[in-house]
């Protein structure tokens, strides 16, 4: 009876669970904000995902290309040219020729894409700031760590789902 009784009982969760739920539930509405937000504006998700690897890129002074694009979003050739054609065609996003090695095409956002995601994540990127001001550097630098790890941990396991 008592190990019927143990069985039943739900065991305890390893410590830091709940930091790992909360993280899944702040994954979890940040990605439905943003598909709402791609939903009001003519995208589709991957659509705004290639959105803000471009900008993120770009912030990093880092070229972007039709490859390292389809390679952040896991997309092979086809789908990454579709999605740029997509992007072109809906004014976000510029092909241009490297002045370096004019084979080469780059990526480039325009600034429509820029105001457009300004009017969206611009009040949340301050409410975000805000939160983060309230903060101790050394509190912020625990956050910042434990999401850079976080990151690393999603990084390393990528090739096992």
């Amino acid at each position: 009876m008592a190990q019927q009784q143990a069985a039943e009982e739900p065991a305890e969760e390893p410590a830091g669970m709940g930091l790992v739920h909360l993280l899944r539930e702040v994954t979890l509405r940040l990605d439905l904000a943003g598909a709402r937000f791609a939903g009001r504006n003519g995208l589709h998700p991957t659509d705004l995902r290639a959105l803000i690897s471009l900008l993120d890129a770009a912030r990093a002074g880092d070229e972007s290309t039709p490859g390292r694009l389809g390679d952040r979003l896991g997309l092979n050739s086809a789908g990454t040219t579709a999605l740029i054609d997509r992007l072109e065609r809906l004014g976000l996003v510029r092909r241009v020729r490297d002045t370096r090695d004019r084979r080469r095409v780059l990526l480039q956002v325009d600034d429509r894409a820029l105001a457009l995601g300004q009017s969206f994540f611009g009040p949340l990127i301050d409410r975000t700031l805000a939160l983060l001001a309230t903060f101790e550097a050394d509190e912020q630098a625990a956050v910042r760590r434990f999401l850079s790890g976080v990151r690393d941990a999603v990084t390393e396991g990528e090739g096992e789902a």
